[in-house]
């Protein structure tokens, strides 16, 4: 695999092509010929050292600026062919290149990428020496339209840097977004241009000028695999199933498979040699040896047995088989033969792989589970797929105690064949599930999840948490952009675009399940109105909603006089609504009353309760059901307190009103919700 980098010259010949405005340069060899060029250019100008070896040239010395006349410009390229040489001695010098000085103007980066996973994206942000200091920077994966070009030049914090404050002219944004317009086609039709800077690009009032580039080629080709079609999803739903190495032996893995499938309702059929009866099922030599069909197997036996009870279970004609064993890919060389000998013989047979290297299924509505976590979660309505299967054992026994049901989980392991596209056709075809959540360390073939989670994020909310967003876990890029524009903020715009709500830990996610589960799904909007009857919860609203984007909207003179009639004279007359301590349910009831009455100032009503003497937890819960069925917008309940507050917090789950039960994480998980590109119900979307 080849690779290469424009020098600075060839970089802006490249910009020309696509009309990008660039300054009028000259290349030195020589002290002299820099005086020569440099008066040809016409002073002031700029001076920059020319090496495929230089990326950063201002960290090397390499760069001097307002270059005045023959002697400074002799003086520069003398001062830069030094530094260089200390620098990295090593580096092959081609020349300086001299340009005319662009005059100062708002720096900016416009930057290319080549994601593994999503392909080319494009970054635009605050560009110059501090571009990775200030990162105030939008992302985007390619292809574009204008007014996303558009939208993503307004969304950085500095805009108003572009649009003109206290005074200053606004700059030429239309001449920028026609650059950025082209730069894109630049990067779309050079399939070999993998990485780029344009840093910084100046804007002024009137034109740009591309003042450093860095263009990075390479002839690698992509691998990338375009998804099969939609698995068909019924071989998630066995009517009988084996287990291969199935053991009566405590420890063992074919133990535990066995014991958590010993109440499957359907057909089981352990298969193991040396036995004749494990946990009182009849147990067969080998999967001949069954005379019924066989839907599933689930595979427990060593690596290297593994193509073997594969070719058996081709030969038996069984639809989907569940590799437990590890021992693949993952290990190395070897194992990654033997996975793929493994997959050749259940494609040559059609049948379909789950694993190898996980835990399985667990399908609670079905009555299986092929894992070896310690207990069987409930049946719910949240499908969790996930890349760890010790994140699968964590989050289920975690469910048990918070009361979470699931309709579905998946540990993929090595994704063989099977992939997160299949599950997400499962989980978008099952009448149980009603929201998704992934966990998620890659994605191999991200254009292809982007197609398929857009689709389903439409009808079904879809909840993601990525790992590896710290910078230790990145390498080191070559570019700017490549330090900006990394592997994790890609998936994030991945997710943004897909209509993924993304969350950072296991409890958001689950609670912006719930939350998104509900009938109503996202908020319509972020104005908010809050009621409580708690002072010091109204105070900490305010804060919580300005950090997490919510708006809490004024109450009009009409809305304030109308609640005057029947609450306590000294009410706060505002928003949040703080009905005081004493408040009963009656006080409540009222409250809500005026509200759904006028729910259209508002999007979003969010309910916050303690415990006290005045109101049971049931009985405001059941004031909150009521708001709920009164309007089409939707209700945030927080229960905040101990058990005291349980039997409400039962009674709200059991209405698919989820109650959050900590302020600031209810805030926090709605905030998340209003970023996502599919919340607006009434536009085709739901």
């Amino acid at each position: 695999m080849a690779k290469w980098m424009l020098s600075e010259a060839e970089g802006y010949d490249f910009l020309k092509k696509y009309d990008v405005p660039v300054p009028e340069y000259r290349i030195a060899t020589s002290a002299e010929d820099a005086a020569k060029k440099a008066t040809e250019v016409g002073f002031p100008v700029v001076m920059k050292i020319v090496s495929p070896q230089i990326l950063h040239k201002s960290d090397a010395g390499g760069v001097i600026v307002g270059v005045k006349d023959e002697k400074e410009a002799k003086e520069a390229y003398e001062q830069i062919i030094s530094s260089i040489n200390k620098h990295k001695p090593d580096a092959d010098i081609e020349g300086i290149i001299i340009e005319e000085m662009a005059k100062p103007g708002v720096e900016l980066i416009i930057g290319g990428n080549t994601d593994t996973a999503f392909g080319k994206t494009i970054t635009f942000g605050i560009g110059g020496t501090l571009v990775e200091f200030v990162k105030d920077v939008s992302l985007r994966i390619l292809p574009l339209t204008e007014a996303e070009i558009r939208q993503m030049v307004r969304e950085i914090n500095s805009y108003k840097l572009i649009s003109g404050y206290r005074g200053s002219a606004p700059k030429d944004e239309e001449t920028l977004v026609k650059t950025i317009i082209n730069v894109c086609r630049a990067f779309e039709e050079n399939e070999e241009l993998k990485e780029f800077d344009i840093n910084p690009l100046r804007l002024y009032e009137k034109g740009a000028c591309a003042v450093d580039t860095a263009f990075i080629f390479s002839d690698e080709q992509s691998t990338k695999k375009v998804s099969d079609k939609p698995v068909d999803v019924s071989i998630f739903e066995p009517q009988s199933i084996a287990v291969i190495g199935a053991s009566e032996t405590p420890g063992k893995m074919g133990y535990a498979v066995m014991h958590k499938l010993s109440t499957f309702p359907g057909k089981l059929y352990p298969v193991n040699p040396k036995r004749d009866v494990i946990m009182c099922f009849k147990t067969y030599p080998s999967l001949h040896d069954i005379a019924d069909n066989v839907d599933m197997a689930v595979i427990t036996v060593p690596s290297a047995l593994v193509p073997e009870v594969m070719e058996d279970c081709g030969k038996k004609g069984v639809k989907i088989a569940v590799i437990i064993t590890a021992g693949f890919k993952e290990m190395n060389e070897e194992g990654r033969k033997l996975e793929e000998q493994t997959v050749a013989i259940a494609k040559k047979y059609g049948t379909r792989i789950v694993g190898p290297n996980c835990l399985g299924l667990i399908s609670p509505h079905k009555g299986y589970d092929t894992t070896y976590v310690q207990r069987s979660p409930a049946p719910g309505n949240i499908a969790f797929l996930s890349q760890s299967g010790a994140i699968v054992n964590a989050v289920v026994d975690w469910s048990l105690t918070h009361n979470v049901g699931f309709s579905s989980v998946v540990s993929v392991g090595n994704q063989s064949d099977l992939n997160f596209f299949d599950y997400l056709h499962w989980a978008e075809s099952d009448p149980n599930t009603e929201a998704i959540i992934m966990y998620i360390e890659e994605i191999n073939n991200g254009k292809g999840f982007l197609d398929v989670v857009s689709r389903i994020a439409r009808t079904k909310p879809v909840v993601a948490i990525k790992s590896g967003s710290s910078e230790r876990g990145r390498a080191a890029a070559a570019s700017h952009t490549g330090s900006l524009a990394g592997s994790y903020e890609v998936y994030m715009e991945a997710f943004r675009e897909a209509g993924v709500l993304s969350v950072t830990n296991l409890e958001d996610a689950f609670l912006a399940a719930e939350f998104l589960s509900h009938n109503k799904h996202y908020p319509k909007g972020k104005r908010a109105v809050i009621v409580t009857n708690a002072g010091g919860f109204a105070v900490l609203s305010n804060d919580y909603a300005e950090r997490y984007g919510i708006e809490i909207v004024d109450l009009p003179k009409n809305v304030i006089d109308e609640m005057d009639k029947f609450l306590p004279p000294f009410w706060n007359r505002g928003n949040p609504i703080d009905l005081l301590g004493d408040a009963d349910g009656a006080r409540f009831a009222k409250t809500f009353s005026v509200l759904a009455k006028h729910d259209d100032l508002w999007d979003i009503c969010m309910v916050i309760g303690f415990p006290n003497l005045v109101l049971t937890s049931e009985r405001f819960a059941k004031q909150i059901m009521m708001l709920s069925e009164s309007t089409e917008k939707r209700i945030v309940s927080v229960l905040i307190g101990g058990s005291e507050m349980n039997g409400g917090r039962e009674i709200l789950r059991e209405n698919k009103v989820p109650p959050f039960e900590e302020l600031e994480t209810a805030f926090r998980v709605v905030g998340r919700t209003l970023q996502s590109k599919y919340r607006v119900k009434g536009q085709g979307l739901f």
